[in-house]
């Protein structure tokens, strides 16, 4: 395929390694050819790496299968995940999952990539909701400055939040850096 066709979460093999994208920009520089800047995450190693196309540069494909499955539990070995269409279950070793478990609620269902069969990574939606079990109270008076304190939600994940966040509440969260979005209405 050619570069210019290479979109986030499409996968590539280069260098005898197969990377997944993870952002693309297409530069049009006011002088000399227009190219493609790609963000790739090396599959099974980690790591971010940035490399730059020509447009009409020819790259290696890899075709990817996507399954919805269940995130059941972890263990010693890694996470265990079922098929929601044929109920097999495949467990994901921990190198593959990354930081992505801190995003996802048991019993919740998230997008795995397959390549040749063997799990690869998870594909995380931009935000996720999820409950704050631990924060201090807050402070009085703090509405009129930007101050944040520390809470913890349900899946161990800890970030900063506006003081007038409780323990109960549910929040947006953004999947790329953990950040606090927005409070979520409950009804």
């Amino acid at each position: 395929m050619r570069a210019n066709e290479l979109r986030p979460g499409m996968a590539v093999n280069m260098d005898g390694r197969l990377y997944l994208c993870v952002k693309t920009d297409h530069v049009k520089p006011g002088k000399g050819p227009a190219y493609l800047q790609a963000k790739l995450r090396a599959i099974g190693v980690g790591g971010i790496t940035e490399k730059r196309f020509n447009s009409d540069a020819e790259i290696d494909g890899a075709t990817l299968d996507r399954r919805e499955m269940e995130y059941l539990y972890s263990d010693a070995q890694g996470a265990t995940f079922m098929d929601t269409e044929d109920f097999d279950q495949v467990v994901m070793p921990t190198d593959v999952l990354g930081d992505a478990l801190l995003y996802i609620r048991p019993n919740g269902t998230c997008t795995c990539l397959f390549h040749e069969g063997n799990p690869v990574a998870i594909e995380l939606p931009s935000a996720v909701d999820l409950e704050v079990t631990d924060t201090p109270p807050g402070i009085k008076g703090a509405t009129v400055t930007n101050q944040q304190k520390e809470a913890t939600l349900e899946t161990g994940l800890k970030t900063k939040v506006p003081p007038f966040i409780v323990t109960g509440e549910t929040i947006r969260v953004s999947t790329e850096d953990g950040s606090y979005l927005s409070r979520v209405k409950t009804d």
